[in-house]
């Protein structure tokens, strides 16, 4: 079957509200007349105009109306600059107009604060006299969703053995007049009179969020070869089969227009009705950030014999003469996305499968990279960068290669914070290793156990190896169960191999091991149950 989640959740549309206070006086003998203009960096110079407020006169301390929207990704750090400009002319060329300062920061910055007030600089280091500029942000969408259990009696039989296999498709009409498919059931087999299982669809995706668009369910018998035969049609919409919320019986006669036409006497040849209808609120991976929840980033580094001596070029911890190597790389790219979202920036950083000094007797399977056990945090992405290079020297490489002790080191801080029974904390570890695992089987039942809590796991595969064990642990082609045959709650663990990225901009492997924790950290709160929290008003 298709995923059709992956068209819902593409994109989040974000709204930022922008007003400032004390504005320097260009105009001589009134105040400025200020406009504020939102861009986006699109290169290593260049900046791409995404939209611009409406020009208010005569104020120090204007409250623009108009908001400015842009498209928002997780999985990317996307740079924006707002200036502030004193516009005297009708051009909308900004190179004739007065500069009044501007702010550079990151999207993933205002939406983890909601609301940001920094101070203005003419340019770098040169504040804008007093002028501040405050920028909220608020997400755009329609949250709810349609939750619909449908049956059908009296089907028509099309299979000369055996009764038909039905199923249901639903159409909504396109702005072009075209059907588009939003949603497929599953198949009921041998059945003429099935019950389908009880589906969720974003209400955005179903109709467009308007309850009485044209919609179109086709109920076709299935056939292994993909030459499904129809057996009826109906034309509805959602304010139709809502009806069957307050308990009025939705039917609908399924119509095979060839047999229509053909037979005068013809009724239907089954009939489709709806057992339950309700629209529901959907949160997104925004109302929870917003709503204050922290994202908690830890970082495993594989330090075991089979890297190989960081002193040979050939070792995967070798340094290069500019002090890095794929490992490093592939902190910086995910660190760097993940730290807007994590307001302290302490991120507990451990190492394993090495022996330590001064004794360097048995291998260590989760120790502070600081080499501060009862306070392993580093400070920022650069801090775990500087712990690794200061350590690394001293220690000896060794195996063999456990995950389970740091996953269930996490998971058990991790299960701490579930106990406040509020979204309040999620935690992301991130592995990075060459691959060769010892404790595969004591991994996986980590894994299971942690799937019941607020954490999702990325694996970066660093190096050559087979990674055979690393895609087993990424259920992506199945579910993973524990050694006891336990499936996992839900699917945590994202594993990308490092070279796949290694000739592409940096960017583009956070892009590709962060797209599904957005999807993650809302399943676990729907799982449990929990509503965002209400961000703290600012003072």
């Amino acid at each position: 079957m298709f995923k059709l989640s992956q068209m819902a959740d593409c994109v989040s549309k974000v709204e930022l509200t922008v007003s400032c206070s004390n504005l320097l006086d260009k105009d001589v003998g009134s105040k400025s007349d200020p406009l504020c203009v939102l861009l986006q960096r699109s290169g290593k110079d260049s900046w791409t105009e995404l939209g611009r407020t409406e020009r208010i006169e005569n104020s120090s301390s204007p409250s623009f109306s108009q908001r400015l929207r842009l498209d928002y990704h997780f999985e990317t750090v996307q740079n924006l600059k707002l200036g502030v400009y004193d516009i005297d002319n009708a051009s909308r060329d900004l190179g004739d107009d007065d500069y009044l300062g501007g702010v550079e920061l990151t999207l993933g910055q205002i939406v983890s604060s909601k609301t940001l007030t920094r101070p203005l600089q003419l340019k770098k280091g040169k504040p804008a006299g007093k002028g501040s500029i405050t920028i909220t942000a608020e997400e755009i969408k329609d949250n709810r969703s349609i939750q619909l259990e449908m049956e059908a009696k009296n089907l028509d039989k099309k299979d000369t053995f055996g009764k038909s296999d039905p199923f249901l498709e639903f159409f909504k009409k396109g702005d072009d007049g075209k059907w588009q498919l939003v949603h497929r059931t599953e198949v009921v087999k041998n059945n003429l009179s099935p019950s389908w299982k009880k589906f969720t669809v974003p209400l955005q995706t179903f109709c467009s969020s308007d309850l009485e668009r044209p919609l179109k369910v086709d109920c076709s018998d299935h056939d292994s070869n993909g030459s499904h035969d129809l057996i009826g049609s109906f034309t509805t919409k959602v304010s139709e089969l809502q009806k069957a919320a307050s308990g009025s019986p939705v039917a609908f006669d399924c119509i095979h227009p060839d047999k229509q036409k053909k037979k005068k006497s013809y009724k239907n040849s089954g009939v489709v009705s709806v057992k339950s209808c309700k629209l529901a609120t959907q949160h997104s991976f925004l109302d929870y950030v917003m709503g204050g929840c922290q994202i908690n980033f830890t970082v495993g580094i594989d330090f075991t014999g089979s890297n190989g001596d960081p002193r040979s070029p050939n070792s995967l911890h070798y340094l290069s003469p500019e002090g890095l190597n794929q490992y490093l790389s592939a902190l910086w790219s995910v660190g760097q996305v993940i730290q807007d979202y994590d307001t302290d920036k302490l991120f507990p950083a451990f190492g394993f499968g090495a022996k330590l000094p001064p004794d360097y007797q048995a291998a260590h399977h989760q120790f502070a990279l600081n080499f501060n056990p009862s306070n392993p945090n580093c400070q920022g992405i650069q801090g775990i960068v500087e712990a690794y290079r200061m350590v690394l020297p001293q220690l000896r490489l060794s195996g063999p290669t456990n995950f389970s002790p740091i996953i269930n080191h996490v998971a058990s801080i991790a299960s701490g914070a579930a106990q406040s029974n509020s979204a309040s904390q999620y935690f992301v570890l991130l592995i990075l290793t060459d691959g060769e695992i010892t404790d595969l089987d004591q991994t996986r039942d980590s894994i299971v156990r942690a799937s019941r809590l607020p954490l999702s796991i990325i694996i970066v595969g660093v190096g050559p190896a087979d990674f055979k064990a690393m895609e087993l642990l990424d259920g992506d082609d199945g579910v993973l169960r524990s050694t006891v045959g336990e499936a996992v709650a839900r699917d945590i663990v994202q594993f990308v191999p490092f070279l796949k990225f290694k000739d592409a901009p940096l960017a583009t492997l956070a892009q590709s091991v962060l797209a599904e924790v957005p999807t993650q950290v809302v399943s676990y709160f729907k799982m449990r149950g929990l509503q965002p929290l209400k961000p703290p008003v600012k003072a």
